[in-house]
């Protein structure tokens, strides 16, 4: 939904950027989901000629939307994370998060489910609930827990600062005194898994979960993931979780809304299938791309900037000439896609009071899902499972006294394991995983009649992501956030054989995720005008005002609608 100023402030995208643009170029950029609506939006408000290409019919990517018998579903990102970063795209856009979303602060943030014990723990909006809660698991842990957060938020801020606005085209950022000052603290957080510094803080495992559990965010997980990204539990915990009205579905209306008025052209059932390069003085340069539209035809675009917002592997080892490759077919060998997963979006009659709008279901044995996805196997009957029950929140994504269910369960990352599909068409081991999610889900939560009451279903695989959204493997998030695929370790944003050809988007600096993919935008435009120092363009990032932001409201089937931020 859109506020009723938001087309003023929308009218005002084709005034420049501030700063100093570059002398218009032509633009093309290779995908359409949350990095490449980002990329051109920005590109186009600077001043330059930009068109959109994108494979499939519809925009988003992985911030995919399914519909079906009056039942919404985000296919994709549900966490509404680091708000200050994705009002700074719209703030540089011209407008606001605030002016084109209608948010929410979920409370309780989430729920959780543990094996083994009976009742469900609700985890507070904010930092001080959350340590009242660890407090109340574990007598001691409160304390402990507002010290982790301080080091999180301090993590979070350094990095906000210095390291995810920085493509790391120069290491001089690295000799900042913010950063020098921290720097044993923060050599010894990358020194150390995730896991490993929450243990030895906190003995109980339920905190050690909800400590550990974003790491999934990140693709990778708790025992990978270096403890630097303690960072996470500052967003979750301290800032809390958000929810858009009408999902990221309406997120990803809002910057098509937004890069149209900016002056992008945007084209879908456009399947780039070549980067066209040339001669030139300093070594080879973009020229155009060749796609194919959903008819066969061939046509040829000329471009002096080409963005590859699509998989990094898609674009370096199909669509680009083998000897121009930075990132040829054996450099992925060394490389971790980060987890697959098993998707179910279920409509459902009546109502399921026993979920909150995001619930998580962990089991006791934790490395065993974790073990199990970087072997490749299936997951166990019961395994740690998430679910978005958006309807608790947002009554106009299911019909009247239904109920839409968002399931996902962390698998490998296995395209052989085929795709999903519709009221059970899906390959048989994905049906089979969902499944057993289905039967989980009822178990943990008292819903015993659960898989009765499903009317509409429809399941998703790694190969839906292969096929979908070329995703390498078959991962559902982008590369792992592993330590040697994090900050300037990661892949770069600008090709090292090719003028012109730069990147965007989850496979690439700073990540993974709808924030990092809108950063990795702005890196884009920061390259294409030459800045190079670390930080953010245009106005600081600041957190939403709570005037921007409503409070939880009862569930949706004792309310009627969503009040608007005042």
């Amino acid at each position: 939904m859109t506020r009723p100023h938001a087309k003023m402030r929308a009218a005002s995208a084709t005034h420049p950027l501030p700063g100093r643009p570059r002398q218009p170029l032509a633009v093309t950029v290779i995908g359409g989901g949350i990095s490449g609506l980002a990329t051109a939006g920005l590109l186009a408000r600077d001043g330059h000629a930009v068109q959109l290409l994108e494979q499939s019919g519809t925009l988003g990517g992985r911030a995919g939307r399914w519909e079906s018998g009056g039942f919404h579903f985000d296919t994709g990102p549900s966490w509404y994370l680091m708000p200050e970063v994705i009002d700074h795209w719209f703030r540089l856009m011209g407008s606001s998060a605030a002016d084109e979303l209608r948010l929410t602060r979920l409370d309780p943030g989430y729920r959780v489910f543990f094996e083994g014990h009976d009742q469900p723990v609700d985890v507070p909006a904010g930092r001080a609930g959350a340590v009242g809660l660890f407090e109340s698991l574990s007598p001691g842990t409160g304390e402990a827990l507002a010290r982790y957060l301080d080091d999180a938020q301090d993590a979070y801020v350094v990095a906000l600062e210095r390291f995810l606005y920085d493509d790391f085209s120069s290491l001089r950022g690295l000799a900042h005194r913010d950063v020098l000052r921290r720097g044993p603290r923060l050599a010894a957080m990358l020194g150390q898994s995730l896991h490993g510094r929450i243990a030895r803080r906190f003995p109980d495992r339920r905190e050690q979960q909800i400590l550990g559990y974003p790491a999934v965010f990140l693709g990778t997980t708790p025992y990978r993931a270096p403890a630097l990204y303690q960072l996470m539990s500052h967003l979750d915990l301290s800032q809390g979780v958000l929810y858009p009205e009408g999902g990221f579905a309406a997120l990803v209306d809002a910057m098509v809304r937004l890069a149209v008025a900016a002056g992008v052209q945007i084209r879908t059932g456009a399947r780039v299938t070549r980067i066209v390069t040339g001669p030139a003085p300093g070594g080879p340069r973009v020229e155009g791309v060749v796609w194919t539209d959903d008819d066969g035809r061939e046509h040829r675009k000329g471009a002096s900037i080409v963005v590859g917002a699509a998989d990094l592997h898609h674009l370096e080892t199909e669509i680009l000439p083998e000897d121009l490759r930075t990132h040829p077919e054996h450099v992925w060998d060394r490389r971790d896609p980060g987890p697959g997963a098993v998707l179910a979006c279920l409509g459902v009659r009546g109502p399921l009071p026993q979920l909150a709008h995001h619930s998580l279901f962990f089991t006791g044995d934790w490395r065993d899902t974790f073990q199990r996805i970087d072997r490749g196997a299936a997951p166990a009957e019961a395994t740690s499972v998430y679910v978005s029950r958006t309807s608790a929140t947002d009554p106009g994504v299911a019909p009247p006294g239904c109920e839409s269910l968002f399931v996902l369960v962390p698998s490998a990352a296995a395209p052989e394991w085929g795709r999903g599909g519709v009221d059970g068409a899906g390959a048989p081991g994905i049906e089979a995983v969902a499944d057993a999610a289905v039967r989980q889900i009822a178990a943990w939560a008292g819903i015993p009649d659960l898989p009765e009451r499903i009317v509409v279903r429809r399941t998703y695989g790694p190969a839906d992501f292969a096929e979908g959204v070329n995703a390498w493997r078959g991962g559902a998030l982008g590369l792992a956030h592993t330590l040697a695929q994090s900050a300037f370790l990661r892949p770069a944003n600008v090709s090292r054989t090719v003028d012109g050809l730069l990147y965007a988007g989850a496979s690439v600096r700073p990540g993974i995720g709808v924030p990092m993919c809108l950063i990795s935008a702005e890196l884009v435009l920061k390259r294409v005008r030459g800045v190079r120092a670390p930080g953010p363009l245009g106005p600081p990032v600041v957190p939403l005002r709570a005037c921007d932001v409503s409070e939880a409201a009862p569930p949706a089937h004792d309310r009627e609608g969503v009040p608007w931020p005042t």
